[in-house]
């Protein structure tokens, strides 16, 4: 059921901006038996191993949340104002550039009804509206003066998470050092963690750092409704597995070597192309993969995350790993210890995953 995964948080507790240096974050370290260790995120050098396979998600938030102003029908620019919020690029259209979006106010972004973003720098025109009330847009703009991403990172900001009511001065704080492909709505914050410098000094302990993407979506915050979590629909996100990559992590799991997935998209991405081909393959796809307490965990070995919202998929996902109970009393232990939660929170790391039971 849905209300065995509720803890209570106080609201100070929430992270409300990021810390700096970005490895002097707090990390709880979750062995079996509950035996929990505090330590610093910099420490996670001393947990890993040589011939170990450190998986992150290389994908880059981009500032997917614009305004615009809705043109009217004699053209002129001096309608309701709108805000666009974008998911995923529709990758199932090529004839121009169509983005799947929130738009607020809904009622006035009907099917045909186009509006003005950044001063006519750019033109959106709502082509549909999907069952769950998301808008499927079009964009239209000039070319010759850059490309979609450029024009974004002129005229759109950051979504940041709706917990997170302080305004962002380094937008770069809600990137990974190591973010590269263009396309989340949201970051994938485990990654948050890590420096330039940490990570050399993890590869120089012989530890394998392998990139993977998966542009994630807003729907990462979309509450379970359903109070049988088996009634959830997952949100679906693209993944791409390099070649490389899935080579790197077959020949690691044959040799057993621990594959450590930084995040849960770095999970799921996995996950995902495991149940889908019965191994990891190099694969661009959608995943809609939803891991919970009953369902197996087939390549991941341990896991590096951040501490989730009450009753949410990820929370869940967490207890499909560590196990129900042992999930439970970490997160009591970090609250006592006033770790810091969610996005711009405090790390845990689980060195190896445990025998789960139905919950």
């Amino acid at each position: 059921m849905k209300s065995n995964y509720y803890y209570d948080l106080p609201e100070n507790l929430i992270a409300q901006t990021p810390i700096e240096p970005r490895d002097s974050s707090r990390l709880l370290v979750c062995e079996k038996d509950c035996r929990f260790k505090d330590l610093i995120f910099k420490d996670i050098v001393d947990l890993l191993n040589e011939g170990d396979v450190l998986v992150v998600n290389t994908s880059k938030v981009i500032p997917a949340r614009l305004f615009g102003e809705k043109i009217n029908k004699d053209k002129s620019i001096k309608g309701a104002k709108l805000e666009i919020v974008l998911l995923e690029k529709d990758l199932s259209l090529n004839d121009g550039e169509y983005w799947k979006a929130i738009v607020r106010p809904g009622k006035k972004a009907l099917p045909g009804v186009s509006f003005s973003i950044g001063n006519g720098k750019m033109i959106a025109t709502v082509t549909d509206v999907e069952e769950n009330g998301n808008r499927l847009i079009k964009f239209d703009y000039d070319k010759s003066k850059g490309d979609f991403y450029a024009l974004l990172d002129e005229i759109g900001t950051m979504p940041l998470p709706p917990y997170i009511t302080k305004k962002l001065d380094d937008s770069s704080r809600y990137q990974t050092v190591y973010a590269d492909m263009k396309g989340s709505a949201a970051a994938p914050t485990a990654g948050l963690h890590f420096t330039n410098e940490l990570l050399e000094k993890i590869k120089a302990k012989g530890v394998k750092v392998v990139p993977v993407i998966l542009h994630v979506g807003l729907g990462t915050f979309r509450p379970v409704k359903a109070d049988n979590i088996d009634d959830h629909v997952m949100h679906s996100e693209y993944y791409i597995i390099p070649e490389e990559t899935a080579n790197v992590i077959n020949n690691a799991r044959s040799l057993g070597k621990r594959i450590i997935g930084v995040g849960t998209t770095s999970c799921r991405t996995l996950e995902g192309s495991f149940l889908k081909n019965g191994k990891v393959c190099a694969d661009a796809d959608y995943t809609n993969i939803f891991i919970y307490p009953g369902k197996k965990l087939n390549v991941i070995d341990a896991l590096i995350t951040n501490f989730h919202l009450p009753e949410s998929t990820l929370i869940m996902l967490i207890c499909a790993f560590y196990g129900y109970e042992n999930t439970m009393k970490a997160y009591k232990h970090a609250v006592d210890s006033e770790y810091r939660f969610f996005s711009f929170g405090d790390a845990m790391f689980i060195p190896s995953k445990y025998s789960v039971e139905e919950k």
